[in-house]
């Protein structure tokens, strides 16, 4: 059952976010077309900007949701009805303090807001506030779905609140090029994908409409500890993640803001894409760490590190050769940004994407306390990094100050804790797993994008199209064909290998008994 959650889960995130992914080019591009790229630099800038309020959240959510694994277990309804009661509370107060500060920040945006667009920036910034408001109202009744491995009716969902978003988007932007109908049209859909989803979670779990008692004071300790953690890697996030676009912004200009949207947009997207199946697999993990069997959880973690591997190894070597092409066919040529850019951007997904492994297992364990100075460590490296790098190198200096302050996570954060807390395990361990797929995803990524430069030079391509189908293809055969030779014996392989054989025989039976019927 935990397997088949699993794979239901994934499943429907992955077609979630390849549609969010289509329909985030298509409305970009007309984006482009219709308003132009200091819009959209204005807009990737306050999306940033607005992110940062999102701190007040303190990662309540994420606490709440590790204290479901065991009353959802234990089918213990008063508990559960508890949490979403203190939930629903906690949530209302932070709309409430994020529109507080929201008013507080009015006067300030002239210093971080730089724009030539005769627009009303206040208003514009209001509205991302509400947007970011309507994101928390209503939403505290998913975290039960989450708990209980049906992120899949979740996921369903969005797909459905994507495709009528997107249509609304693209019929305003042809219609009026109004940007602030633009932006009211976001928040009210948001509000709807929240109020479908709690009237969801009201019929699958009747019980969570009754009374709540107060919350058990144990239970309640526990939160406030894991909130107390999670507080400071809610500012690491935004530091790290949140800030690219003010520093490019007050140091580069908003056009140039407008021009790495157009990147971020393509590699955010498939950073998202990837990462729901490792949200989806997350709930799963928390169940089986509630059995207390430490031999399998690592021997399950060994596996997922080898998934996240190869999906990450495969994507960003793919990202790599062909983005360029790519943002030539989409927005074009006259945006692309340097290859030395792209590379360090890349090399910062990759980084971020293996940490995918570790990051299940934490949030699975409730590790939010123990590591809190990790986040803020590395958000220091990160904006002091940035600040002086971009003086001497421009748009590059900003990435290279992210990638300098991802090695803190990557080798020292989180592995130290959920080896610790976790596996009970020496790290020497996860570093030769680490290093070698590393190492591994260096030369193939190398060797696949040498081949592609000596095919293009030496046929003198010079067509967009057919240098990103050329592109595509070899990504496509090998990488994957070289981690097919050197790891089809391995038992990681073998454990991924079962699953979609198992995954293709129920489709055969499935098509078996309609034909039967």
């Amino acid at each position: 059952m935990r397997r088949e959650k699993a794979i239901k889960n994934v499943i429907t995130a992955l077609i979630s976010n390849i549609i969010v992914l289509l329909f985030g080019f298509i409305t970009q591009k007309i984006f482009i077309i219709t308003l132009g790229d200091e819009y959209l630099g204005l807009n990737s800038l306050l999306t940033n900007v607005v992110s940062m309020l999102a701190i007040v959240e303190l990662g309540v959510g994420s606490a709440i949701i590790y204290n479901l694994y065991e009353p959802i277990a234990k089918k213990d309804s008063k508990t559960i009805t508890s949490l979403l009661s203190f939930y629903r509370k906690t949530y209302n107060l932070v709309a409430i303090i994020i529109f507080i500060l929201g008013l507080l920040l009015l006067p300030f945006l002239k210093y971080f807001v730089t724009t030539t667009l005769d627009v009303n920036i206040y208003l514009i910034f209001m509205l991302f506030v509400i947007d970011v408001i309507c994101s928390y109202l209503l939403s505290y009744k998913r975290s039960i779905l989450q708990a209980d491995q049906r992120s899949y009716i979740i996921n369903i969902v969005h797909i459905l609140y994507v495709i009528i978003l997107n249509s609304s988007l693209i019929g305003i932007l042809f219609l009026t090029k109004n940007y602030i109908l633009y932006l009211i049209i976001k928040c009210l859909c948001r509000f709807l994908e929240n109020f479908i989803i709690l009237i969801i979670a009201n019929k699958e779990y009747p019980y969570i409409k009754e009374k709540a008692n107060k919350l058990d004071k144990k239970i309640y300790k526990s939160i406030i500890q894991k909130v107390k953690g999670l507080f400071f890697h809610k500012i690491g996030s935004f530091v790290v993640l949140g800030t690219d676009n003010i520093i490019i912004s007050k140091y580069l200009g908003n056009i140039m803001v407008a021009f790495y949207s157009n990147y971020y947009l393509i590699i955010n997207a498939a950073s998202t894409l990837l990462s729901q199946i490792f949200v989806a697999l997350t709930a799963s993990v928390g169940n089986l760490l509630v059995e207390k069997n430490d031999e399998k959880s690592y021997s399950l973690f060994k596996n997922i590190m080898f998934f996240d591997f190869w999906i990450y190894s495969f994507s960003a070597i793919g990202i790599f050769i062909c983005m360029n092409s790519f943002i030539s066919l989409w927005v074009g040529a006259e945006r692309l940004l340097p290859i030395t850019v792209l590379l360090v951007l890349v090399i910062n997904y990759y980084m971020m994407g293996m940490r995918s492994s570790l990051g299940v297992y934490k949030d699975a364990a409730g590790i939010f306390y123990e590591d809190r100075f990790i986040p803020i460590i590395e958000s220091i490296v990160n904006i002091v990094a940035s600040i002086i790098l971009v003086k001497y190198f421009g748009l590059l200096g900003v990435f290279l100050g992210t990638m300098l302050s991802s090695f803190v996570v990557a080798l020292f954060g989180l592995p130290y804790f959920v080896y610790k807390k976790v596996f009970k395990k020496n790290m020497l361990d996860y570093y030769l797993l680490y290093f070698k797929y590393i190492i591994l995803t260096f030369i193939i990524g190398g060797f696949t994008y040498l081949i592609f430069k000596l095919i293009i030079k030496y046929l003198v391509i010079k067509n967009y199209l057919l240098i990103f189908i050329i592109g595509f293809i070899l990504v496509c055969i090998i990488p994957n064909l070289v981690y097919l030779i050197i790891f089809h014996n391995k038992n990681e392989f073998k454990y991924f290998f079962d699953i979609f054989k198992n995954i293709l025989n129920k489709i055969k039976k499935f098509r078996r008994s309609k034909n039967e019927n």
